[in-house]
């Protein structure tokens, strides 16, 4: 569909040499994707026991936590590109001095986080309506688990790195033994210390400094081998900056769509927004396989574009976009045959179920269009448009806000809300597909 007139057809031997750096790029990223809500996960399971407060203290807390960090996760979106680039043009000195320039803009952000939250942690739980009970459990939560946001930040630059490096095994094995580390230390803290939900916050903090302090040695290791320098550059720090920054534009606009899409669903009744829920929580698991395809589409055209191979970049886009697509089509099928069982397993209640069931079709329906939009993305992200996806999604977010408010006004239902969602990826679709059509994407060079 993309760039079928741009490039001849490419042979058997390129798209199985495609397929291999795809898969060997995407199956790890996919694992390390989904460790990270794991390790909520594993904290709900714990808190939980300890009482109905404590466990809404840590839903409003751990809520809060996760939008501060996922706002910045261009740290290693951009650091994936500015690394796979020097990579590709055969400076790995250059690319891990880029990384080290984008793990200490992460300290410096966390740094500047904790400045923030720390004084600001009562009035920011009243803000987002902490119960009188659940409040003193989550201002706790909050405070302590604030310590650890330079290591997750850290933790995002680094993965970037190693992404970058086209290693994706790394960031799983570290991801998956920081897993089990926190549900040790969480268990170990709350119960064996008695310290309930403030163990649970530091079990986290423990576990994401562990993995921050294993990501570090692994980056210095490889700095020493290359002779690439550690300290900090103001330059390189301020380039990392101005790169994210289009990226954190797109981030938050992509957040403010889906805070939009809960606050219509909340209007529309309680069974809608328990059910907006349920198809969020879907929604958000299909993200992870095809988000991991564009992060192999990171690394991979970063590369290509480093070594001044654009046909390469060509080729590769269409051969992810053929990934994206034909993944989408599988998730969508399997969501189709596994509705009877999943519904169940988040509600009994018949009312909530029959009004998730339309919204669960949509979904399903609208995979393949997901599959195009986050292999382009990705691709895009590769390399270095990041201006062009930030104009693009919030002219997505233009389109989507006025068509998801007039669905409570208008008398529609979830399923409607889900249809402008629907909307939404598709504008995205579009945008991007004209992106990579007009191939002023390509531009080729260590650096764009």
């Amino acid at each position: 569909m993309v760039l079928m007139t741009q490039a001849p057809a490419a042979s058997k031997a390129v798209r199985r040499r495609h397929d291999r750096e795809i898969v060997a790029l995407a199956v790890p990223a996919f694992g390390a994707l989904v460790a990270e809500p794991l390790f909520l996960m594993v904290d709900t399971a714990i808190v939980g026991h300890l009482g109905t407060a404590q466990l809404a203290g840590l839903g409003v807390a751990s809520a809060l936590l996760m939008t501060a960090v996922g706002v910045f996760v261009f740290l290693a979106y951009a650091t994936t590109a500015a690394v796979a680039r020097r990579v590709g043009a055969g400076d790995l000195s250059a690319a891990i001095r880029q990384g080290m320039d984008g793990i200490w803009l992460a300290l410096l952000i966390g740094v500047a986080v904790i400045a923030i939250t720390l004084p600001t942690a009562p009035a920011l739980m009243g803000l987002f309506g902490a119960s009188d009970t659940a409040a003193p459990y989550a201002i706790t939560y909050l405070r302590i688990s604030a310590l650890g946001i330079p290591a997750m930040l850290v933790v995002l630059a680094a993965t970037g790195i190693l992404r970058g490096l086209q290693d994706t095994k790394t960031p799983l094995y570290v991801a998956a033994a920081g897993f089990v580390a926190n549900g040790a230390l969480n268990i170990g803290l709350v119960y064996g210390a008695g310290l309930g939900i403030a163990g649970s916050a530091w079990g986290t903090v423990i576990a994401q400094c562990g993995m921050a302090v294993v990501y570090l040695y692994v980056v210095i290791r490889g700095a020493r081998k290359h002779n690439a320098s550690l300290r900090p550059d103001a330059a390189g720090i301020r380039a990392c900056a101005q790169a994210g920054a289009p990226l954190l534009v797109r981030t938050l606009s992509l957040r403010a769509i889906l805070m939009i899409a809960t606050a219509v669903a909340a209007r529309l009744g309680d069974a809608d927004i328990a059910a907006h829920q349920i198809v969020l929580s879907l929604w958000s698991l299909l993200v992870f396989a095809l988000d991991a395809i564009a992060i192999a589409g990171q690394a991979i055209i970063g590369r290509y574009l480093g070594a001044g191979d654009a046909q390469g970049a060509r080729d590769a886009c269409r051969r992810m976009v053929q990934w994206g697509i034909a993944t989408g089509v599988a998730l969508g099928l399997l969501v189709i045959a596994a509705r009877p069982l999943f519904l169940p397993l988040f509600t009994s209640d018949s009312a909530v179920q029959n009004v998730a069931l339309p919204a669960l079709l949509l979904v399903a329906v609208s995979q393949p269009i997901s599959g195009i939009v986050f292999v382009l993305d990705g691709v895009l992200m590769g390399a270095g448009d990041g201006p062009y996806l930030a104009w693009a999604m919030l002219l997505t977010l233009l389109v989507f806000a006025p068509v998801a408010l007039l669905v409570p006004v208008l008398g529609g239902n979830l399923t409607a809300l889900w249809g402008a969602m629907t909307l939404m990826m598709t504008v995205r679709m579009a945008t991007l597909w004209m992106r990579s059509r007009s191939g002023r994407w390509i531009v080729t060079g260590a650096t764009r």
